[in-house]
Formats: C-alpha cells, sequence, structure tokens
C-alpha cells in the first residue's frame, strides 16, 4: 500500500443496514464534492426537496482560500435572529451597563434587517427569533452568573435596575429584556426563550425545529462568541447544517469575533459554514425569482 492511502473501514457486521448506507452515501458524496464543491441537500436522507433548493457560497472552505456552495430546501430552513434584545445592542442594557462598545453588538442589526425582509417577502422560510432572560425571582439564574455580573457591572448586575435603565436586567418581562423594534418578532414567526447561552438544553427550540422538519439553519445574532456559538455548537451535534452570516453578527470584542468566525472555518468547517448576507439573499432571491418566472 502506498504511503498516504486512506485506510477504509471494513464492514462491521453489528451496524444496521441505516447506517452503513450513511457510510457509503459520505465516500460517494465526498467524490461528487471533488467534482462540484457544493454539499448538496441530500434527499436520499431527507426526502425530496419541499421548497425551493438554492445553494449558498461558503468561504475559506475546505481550506481558508477555498470556497464551497452549500445547497438548501427553502421549506426546510430556518434562519435563527439569536438574542437581539436591548440588553445586548441597546442603551442602558446589559452590554451597555458592563462598559463594553453598543457598536460592535449593534453592527449587526442592518445586516439582518436585509436579510429578514428577504425571507418575509414570499419565501417560505422560518424565522425564529431567541431571548435570553431570568425568571423575576432569578430561580433559574445560577449564583456564580449573577455574581459575575454585578462585579462586571460595578454592583449593578442581573436582576438590577441601572441608574435610568429601563428595567431589571437581563430579566424576563422588562423593556430591555425584549427584542429591538428593528427586528422585533412578526405575526407567525417563533420566539424562543432560554435561561442559558445556548437554546438545545434550556428551550423547546429541539421539539419546534424537529416539528418544523428544520434541516438547515442560518444563524445570526449577538454575540458571536457566546450565545451565536453556544448554539451553533450545540445545533452541529445534532447533526443540522449550521451556516452564519458574518454580518449579521458581532461581539462586545473585536477581537473575539474574529477568533470565533475563524473557529467555525477550521477542519473544513468543524462546526458549519461562514457566509455573509449578500450572498445568502442573492441565491435566496434568485431561486424564488426563477420559481415566478417558470410559473407565469
Amino acid at each position: 500500500m502506498k504511503k498516504g492511502t486512506p485506510v477504509l473501514p471494513t464492514k462491521n457486521k453489528s451496524l444496521g443496514s441505516s447506517q452503513e448506507k450513511i457510510l457509503d452515501r459520505a465516500e460517494k458524496d465526498f467524490e461528487e464534492f471533488k467534482k462540484t464543491h457544493t454539499f448538496r441537500f441530500p434527499t436520499w436522507l431527507y426526502g425530496p426537496a419541499k421548497g425551493k433548493l438554492f445553494k449558498v457560497e461558503v468561504e475559506d472552505c475546505p481550506r481558508f482560500g477555498d470556497k464551497a456552495f452549500v445547497e438548501f430546501d427553502s421549506a426546510r430552513t430556518a434562519f435563527l435572529s439569536i438574542d437581539m434584545q436591548v440588553d445586548f445592542c441597546g442603551p442602558k442594557g446589559y452590554v451597555d451597563v458592563m462598559g463594553y462598545d453598543l457598536g460592535l453588538t449593534s453592527a449587526a442589526i442592518k445586516s439582518i434587517m436585509y436579510v429578514m425582509h428577504t425571507i418575509r417577502n414570499g419565501t417560505d422560510i422560518k424565522i425564529i427569533h431567541t431571548r435570553e432572560g431570568h425568571l423575576p425571582d432569578l430561580s433559574d439564574a445560577p449564583y456564580n452568573k449573577v455574581l459575575r455580573s454585578k462585579i462586571i457591572g460595578n454592583g449593578v448586575g442581573i436582576g438590577n435596575i441601572p441608574e435610568g435603565g429601563l428595567g431589571r436586567l437581563l430579566v424576563r418581562g422588562e423593556k430591555n429584556w425584549d427584542i429591538i423594534d428593528d427586528l422585533y418578532p412578526r405575526e407567525g414567526e417563533y420566539v424562543i426563550d432560554k435561561a442559558g447561552k445556548g437554546a438545545f438544553g434550556q428551550s423547546n427550540l429541539p421539539l419546534i425545529l424537529k416539528n418544523l422538519g428544520i434541516t438547515h439553519l442560518v444563524m445570526t445574532g449577538i454575540t458571536t462568541d457566546v450565545c451565536v456559538h453556544t448554539i451553533m455548537r450545540e445545533a452541529n451535534d445534532y447533526g443540522y447544517w449550521c451556516t452564519l452570516l458574518k454580518d449579521g453578527t458581532g461581539a462586545t470584542d473585536y477581537s473575539n469575533y474574529q477568533a470565533a468566525i475563524k473557529q467555525i472555518k477550521m477542519q473544513g468547517g468543524v462546526f458549519g459554514w461562514v457566509s455573509d448576507s449578500a450572498k445568502f439573499v442573492k441565491a435566496v432571491t434568485t431561486a424564488f425569482n426563477e420559481g415566478n418566472e417558470r410559473a407565469k
């Protein structure tokens, strides 16, 4: 055997036929990817497309400097706007009280608005919003989280009202806890409330995704290195195909934002892929416009 030749696993008789099929398809689709540079929507796994198929260009995949494409079924795609709350990108909110630059977190707003406008304009892509916050009695807030918040806020932390503030920080029902007006959910969209950074162990998001038949997630929101990264890692472990729109996210520290983006791209996309709002909107608009032309 030549040096560097990959050693393929031998057939394991204990594996079920479905698992053997997955391993066989991985080999076949690897060969196909070398020709097309596309992660095609696996109809063999999920069934025929229910909506429009569209391909989004992703960057630095599988290696830095390369580009590839991810194919989506619109009916099985959900757009996540994560924690775009006053507490994280508005005056007198939690991030503002901690002393960070709101310009870094609010920078994501315009790109998210752009994408949501496109999605809302006649597509079947689902929109899901998340909010982080705690019960009024803080019974779901860990002691160490509360303590750290008071220290960084110089005595004003989770559950407190800052001077001139809108309400108690990160407490459900308060004005500062809610989603900003520019990105506020519309009728028919989903809102997930969670007590922690993640959503798969802290909310009903997994059940909603399952019931909607979602396979692919398009992720935006704040902050890149905390809640967005946590949810993306969780979703990836559950087998969801995740793509982050890099201009639709931000962090309280720009170097953390850059590092979080790079981490996603490592190992050919260890948690998923990275694209941007312009590429995503172009792909969606092209697919739906072509469909409308054919329907005439």
